[in-house]
C-alpha cells in the first residue's frame, strides 16, 4: 500500500509538470507556475488580498543603491536599472508608476548588477522566526532566573509544553551524543537551533506564509554555524584523526587524509541539503496535488474538475498533516545530528580502540 501510494504521488508530480512545461511553451493564461511558489521574491504574497513590495538594496559600480520598493526602483531612478522583462519591452505602467514584471533588475543594456542585497520573502520570515524565539524564550528565561521552574515547578501550560522540549533536547540530544563533560556548553545552541528551524517550519504551515528552511541559502548558513562550532570546539584527537589516523600503516594513513578532509565537509553538505530538501519538496507536492483540479479543468472541463475536487483537497489535507510532522522532525533530525557532529569532534579519542 506504501509504494502505490508513493507511485501515485510520483505520478501526480510529474504529470503536473508536464502540463506546466505544456501550458508555458503554449502561452496558457493558466499556467501553474509551481516553482514560482516556492523561490524567493522580493514581496511578500498576499494574493489575492495584496502584496507587499520589500526594499532593494543593490550595489553596482561602486555605489550603494537603496528603494523602497522594486517599484519605486522603476519608477525614481529607470536611468539606472529596469526590470529584466523591460531591457527590449515597453514598460506597463499604472497610474503612471512602472509596475515589476520579474522582479530582476538589470543595468538599462541587460548586463546584471555586481551585488543585489534585497530584502527577500524568505529573509523576512526568517527574522520572524528570530523574532518569535526570543518573544518567547526571554519571558520563560526570566520565570527560570526568579526560581519558577528550577526552585519550584513550572507554572501554567506554556512553561510546562517548552520545559517537556528543553528537558529532551538537554538530556536526549545534548548530553547522550556530546557527553556530561561538555553538552552544557552547546545546549544554548542546540535549543536555539532546534526551536528557530521549528518555527521556520510551521510558518510554511500557515496561510501565505513561507518556510525559509525551504530555501538552500537559510539551510546553508544553519550548517555552517554547526560546521563553524564543530571544528573550533574540536579536540586534538579529532585532528589526529583528521591529518594523521592512529594504529593504521603509514600508506594509509595517506589514504585515509583526502577522505577524512573530505568528511568535514561533507557532514555540513548533509545537513544543508536534507532539510532543505524535505522542505522544499513538501511545498511541490502540496501545489501539485491541488494543481492537479485546474489541469483536470483544461483537459476534461469544469465538470471533471469539480467532480474530483473533493479527492485532491482530502489528499492535500493528509499530505499536509504529514509535512506537519516533518517539520518536526526535520528540525530534530538536524539538531540531533549537529550534536551527533560536534560530539564526534570534541570526544577525547583512545589511541588504542579497533579502526
Amino acid at each position: 500500500m506504501k509504494q502505490l501510494l508513493r507511485f501515485l504521488l510520483l505520478t501526480l508530480v510529474f504529470t503536473t509538470s508536464a502540463a506546466v512545461v505544456s501550458n508555458a511553451d503554449t502561452g496558457s493564461e493558466n499556467r501553474v507556475d509551481l516553482i514560482g511558489k516556492v523561490v524567493d521574491k522580493y514581496y511578500l504574497d498576499f494574493k489575492p488580498l495584496t502584496t507587499i513590495e520589500l526594499p532593494r538594496l543593490i550595489y553596482d559600480q561602486g555605489e550603494f543603491h537603496f528603494y523602497r520598493s522594486t517599484t519605486s526602483l522603476l519608477t525614481s531612478r529607470s536611468d539606472l536599472f529596469t526590470d529584466a522583462a523591460y531591457v527590449d519591452a515597453y514598460p506597463v505602467t499604472v497610474d503612471g508608476r512602472i509596475k515589476p514584471a520579474t522582479y530582476q533588475i538589470v543595468r538599462l543594456d541587460g548586463t546584471s548588477t555586481q551585488f543585489d542585497f534585497s530584502i527577500t520573502n524568505h529573509l523576512v520570515f526568517f527574522w520572524f522566526a528570530a523574532l518569535l524565539t526570543f518573544l518567547i524564550f526571554i519571558p520563560l528565561s526570566k520565570k527560570y532566573r526568579k526560581g519558577i521552574g528550577r526552585n519550584t515547578e513550572p507554572q501554567g501550560p506554556f512553561q510546562n509544553i517548552f520545559e517537556t522540549l528543553v528537558i529532551f533536547i538537554r538530556d536526549e540530544i545534548a548530553l547522550q551524543n556530546i557527553g556530561s563533560q561538555k553538552y552544557q556548553m552547546f545546549t544554548p545552541y542546540l535549543l536555539t537551533v532546534f526551536f528557530f528551524i521549528l518555527f521556520m517550519n510551521f510558518f510554511g504551515l500557515m496561510p501565505w506564509g513561507v518556510s525559509s528552511t525551504a530555501d538552500i541559502t537559510v539551510t546553508a548558513a544553519l550548517a555552517l554555524v554547526t560546521f563553524a562550532a564543530t571544528q573550533i570546539f574540536a579536540s586534538k584527537d579529532h585532528w589526529k584523526h583528521v591529518f594523521w589516523f592512529p594504529g593504521v600503516p603509514v600508506p594509509i594513513k595517506f589514504i585515509l587524509l583526502p577522505v577524512e578532509l573530505i568528511g568535514l565537509f561533507t557532514k555540513p553538505f548533509a545537513l544543508c541539503i536534507r532539510l532543505f530538501a524535505n522542505m522544499a519538496s513538501g511545498k511541490i507536492l502540496i501545489l501539485s496535488i491541488l494543481g492537479t483540479i485546474f489541469i483536470f479543468a483544461d483537459l476534461f472541463g469544469s465538470g471533471v474538475a469539480y467532480g474530483t475536487s473533493w479527492f485532491w483537497v482530502f489528499l492535500t489535507l493528509f499530505i499536509y498533516l504529514i509535512k506537519a510532522l516533518v517539520s518536526f522532525i526535520q528540525a530534530y533530525v538536524f539538531t540531533i545530528l549537529s550534536a551527533l557532529f560536534i560530539g564526534m569532534a570534541t570526544a577525547d579519542h583512545s589511541d588504542e580502540h579497533g579502526h
